[in-house]
Formats: C-alpha cells, structure tokens, sequence
C-alpha cells in the first residue's frame, strides 16, 4: 500500500523537515517496505508548485533526505509508492502535477481503456505521460475542474463518481494541493486516510518520542496546521479516520470542511482476491 502525506499550514510558510524524515512512523521509514519510488510536492512562499521525485525508496535516497530538510512552503504533498501499474520511472512516480494542481494517489483503479476514452472525451489525454491509474484519475479531475470552471471540489465529485459507475474500484485515496487550499478523499473503505487538526493553543509543546525516536519542533509548537495520513503519525488522539466516501476541504485560513459525496460503493468494486498478484502484493506489502 502506498503511503500518502499531506500537510497545509495556512498562510504561513514552514518546514516539512519534522513531518517527513522524524515523525513516528514517518514516510522515510515506511518506504523500507514501499520500494519503488518517493516524492515530495509543494507551494513554495511565492505560490509556485515544486515536484521532487525519484522512482526509488526514500531509505535509498539521499536527495529526498535532504529536500526534506530544506524546503520550505506552505502546502506539502508526500508520497511513497509500492508500483500495481506502471514501470519504475521518474514519470509513474508521485505526486504529479498538473494545471499548477499537485496531486497523489493511493489505490487501484482497473479498467483503463475505459478511462482512456473518457479521458479522449475531456481533451485530458495529454496530460498522462506515464502508464499508471493514479495519473489517468488526475487527469479525469482535471478535465472534470475545467468543465466545472476551476471549481475543485466539483471535479473532484464529479471524476470520482464517473469511476465509481464505469471503473472497476479497489480504492481511490487521494491528496490535491494548490498553494491555498487542501483536499482529501477516501472512497471507498479498502484503506484508511486520517486527519490531524493541529489548531494553535491546544497543546503547546510539540515534543513526541517513541523507543526509537524524539523528534521536537519549536517551528510549529505555536503554529497551527492540518496534517492527513494514511496511518497516524505519532499518538496524539485527535488524529480522525475519514468516513468511507467522506471529502475533506482545508481552506487558506486552515477551516475544514467533511462532507461524504460518496455514499455508495463502487458500481464494480474489485475485492483484494479479484487483485492481480503485483497489486495484491503492494496492498499488503506495507503493513
């Protein structure tokens, strides 16, 4: 199962340092058993989106190490990829970006000669440079934004439900970022998405240790910012599974909309026995 990162703080330009490379659990450690590719992406502090990536694991990677470290912004994606589609290659590697949009994807989506025609359909196809599922859903959202007039949250609904009546669906985890806003997504309850709201004043002392790690930062001790996972990051308790179907909007001003636009399952949903053997082993490899 591939792990999914995402992190908005606001207005406020941060460090992703701690949430990368020291958090419990973090995604460095995880990509030990995801070994096929990392990628981080973020809005710098002049609204620029930024996409590193390399389609090895981050325990490996020592330019991912030290991007972790350095870069800073306001929005961050992460991603550690275990491959179900899709050579190991720079261009099958999370996040994407397109129409200044990052994006990353958890999940397997069959069908893609389906997919494919609805892309042709949107005038999206061009946007799919690699072979994998999770870049055709991004480039269905996209076409579904433009026809939506830039409104996100609406492509998002309407992309989502056209796979989930024409596609056959183990899961679609996903993560979009511009430099302002956030959303997230779980559908349906194949894997597990969570959210952390780190709201300024609850908790002052940002300080978390395991047997094996502390890791503390003063930077975001006084800082709000909302963080989403697909496991919990440390013990805090107010980290929140995401309802099957549930879409969650983190707004510049870090207000967070849940609302489930996806009440039903999948028209074809595809169970862990009906996975091919690659992907059957990636949903079970990282846990």
């Amino acid at each position: 199962m591939c792990r999914l990162f995402g992190l908005h703080a606001g207005t406020d330009v941060c460090t992703a340092t701690f949430w990368l490379l020291n958090a419990p659990d973090s995604l460095a450690k995880q990509s030990r058993k995801n070994p096929d590719g990392t990628g981080l992406g973020l809005f710098d502090r002049q609204g620029r989106p930024q996409v590193h990536k390399e389609p090895i694991a981050a325990w490996q990677d020592t330019q991912f190490a030290t991007e972790a470290h350095e870069l800073t912004g306001t929005t961050f994606v992460a991603h550690v990829r275990y491959a179900t589609t899709g050579a190991l290659d720079v261009r099958n590697t999370h996040p994407f970006l397109q129409d200044g949009r990052i994006f990353a994807h958890n999940g397997v989506v069959e069908g893609l000669d389906v997919v494919d025609d609805r892309l042709r359909e949107l005038g999206t196809a061009d946007l799919v440079l690699g072979q994998t599922d999770s870049e055709r859903v991004f480039a269905l959202i996209t076409g579904s934004i433009r026809a939506r007039g830039g409104d996100e949250t609406a492509g998002v609904v309407d992309a989502v439900g056209w796979l989930a009546a024409n596609a056959p669906i183990y899961a679609v985890n996903i993560l979009l970022s511009t430099a302002t806003d956030m959303w997230a997504l779980r559908y349906p309850q194949s894997h597990e998405l969570y959210l952390l709201n780190r709201r300024r004043g609850h908790g002052a002392d940002f300080d978390l240790r395991t047997h094996r790690i502390r890791a503390r930062s003063e930077h975001l001790c006084a800082r709000s910012s909302v963080v989403f996972a697909s496991e919990p990051m440390d013990d805090d308790p107010r980290w929140s599974l995401l309802e099957p179907g549930e879409l969650v909007h983190v707004g510049a001003g870090l207000d967070i909309t849940r609302r489930i636009v996806l009440p039903d399952p999948p028209t074809h949903l595809v169970r862990p026995e009906d996975l091919n053997l690659p992907a059957r082993q990636a949903q079970q490899g990282s846990r």
